[in-house]
């Protein structure tokens, strides 16, 4: 690499599974690489999209931090998942999708050379932007199990140390689908207050859980409330891919410097998109909403989960994505992805720089495919394996 900054930053192999099936152009495989869904976005967002084609204020780049009803909306959506309340003027900035919510909240809290706390295994795109951001990630691993991914809360807050900047969480997390609760909130509250470090939230996925249960949030806690930033995006819980349109929220001091760093980074959001998000998350029956689609991505996972019965499947408490261990199997991960893509037409991504263990594990995204096309997987497994 040319500059010392993208020498430990891998790619994230989704691109190179996503871009060999798109060359392949078999409608037979199966896409299960990639973070997509085909469940249609809430329809009072598509129709607030439409309307802003014809809207010249859509098309322009104020303001720079996001329109009055993004941040508005934004606002009161944290405040009512976390039981806090949000200024959308002062506490509430809009970025340009949740990841480039998490870039620019890491640019503004991290000191080149801190260290962010992160389970493992999590998606490469936030280790990668913790690193491009100066930062050392430090992994606190989660256990598989029977019913799920675990990881100790003492544990986690026990890598909480006076080099620590943030501590990075994601619940659900992706790949795993781990949920955290209030077990591990009161003991990272502790030790993120002795050693001044920020807990950045990514909740892009929060309410997408297949117990049943609302979201559990960082700033619920009194003794994280102050140091909670929460990134937010449209594009799991409400389908909004393409819209690319997130947010932040936090306190104002801390929201202020994110403000900073995007003005000098992204610059603004979609501006076609922006009154669709925030439509969607107004919508009276917008929990309703991200419940029936959550149903529907439950139903696939089980799908799956039976498909997959006897080999080693780790199930996720949440999200789109679940993992199949391939050591069990006597194979690399890269090397189970290629025996699926050459021998049973099944796109699926090897976790390799997806944390320390990631180069064991296969994630296999069932957000993006019905009941009717997954059903057989078990089969195509049989098949490449073979």
């Amino acid at each position: 690499m040319t500059v010392t900054r993208l020498r430990d930053i891998p790619g994230i192999g989704v691109d190179t599974v996503g871009d060999a099936a798109d060359a392949a152009g078999d409608p037979e495989f199966l896409r299960l690489e990639n973070l997509d869904t085909d469940l249609r976005p809430p329809a009072v967002a598509l129709a607030a999209t439409r309307a802003a084609i014809d809207d010249d204020a859509a098309n322009s780049y104020l303001p720079f931090h996001g329109h009055r009803s993004l941040r508005a909306a934004a606002a009161a959506h944290v405040g009512r998942v976390s039981g806090r309340s949000y200024d959308a003027d002062t506490e509430c900035v809009g970025v340009a999708g949740g990841l480039n919510g998490i870039l620019n909240t890491l640019l503004a809290t991290v000191e080149p050379g801190q260290e962010v706390v992160l389970c493992d295994p999590i998606y490469a795109g936030l280790v990668n932007r913790v690193r491009l951001a100066g930062g050392v990630p430090r992994f606190v691993p989660a256990r598989p199990a029977a019913d799920g991914w675990t990881v100790d809360p003492e544990r986690l807050a026990g890598a909480v140390g006076p080099g620590t900047a943030a501590v990075l969480m994601m619940g659900p997390a992706m790949p795993t689908g781990l949920v955290l609760d209030d077990r591990h909130w009161s003991a990272l509250a502790e030790a993120c207050e002795r050693h001044d470090a920020w807990v950045i939230y990514d909740a892009a996925m929060e309410r997408i859980r297949f117990d049943g249960r609302p979201p559990s949030h960082p700033a619920a806690h009194d003794g994280l409330a102050r140091r909670t930033i929460t990134v937010g995006s449209a594009s799991k819980e409400l389908r909004l891919i393409g819209w690319r349109v997130g947010w932040v929220a936090g306190p104002a001091g801390i929201v202020a410097d994110i403000r900073l760093v995007g003005l000098t980074n992204v610059v603004c959001q979609t501006g076609l998109a922006q009154n669709a998000v925030a439509a969607a998350l107004d919508a009276p029956g917008a929990d309703a909403d991200v419940a029936a689609a959550t149903a529907e991505w439950r139903r696939r996972c089980e799908t799956v989960i039976g498909e997959l019965a006897g080999y080693p499947v780790v199930r996720p408490h949440g999200g789109w994505s679940l993992l199949v261990d391939a050591r069990p199997l006597e194979l690399p991960a890269a090397e189970l992805s290629r025996r699926l893509f050459d021998r049973a037409k099944v796109a699926a991504t090897p976790m390799d720089g997806w944390g320390p263990s990631g180069e064991h594990y296969l994630r296999i995204v069932f957000a993006n495919e019905p009941v009717e096309r997954l059903t057989g997987l078990g089969e195509r497994f049989r098949l490449a394996l073979r």
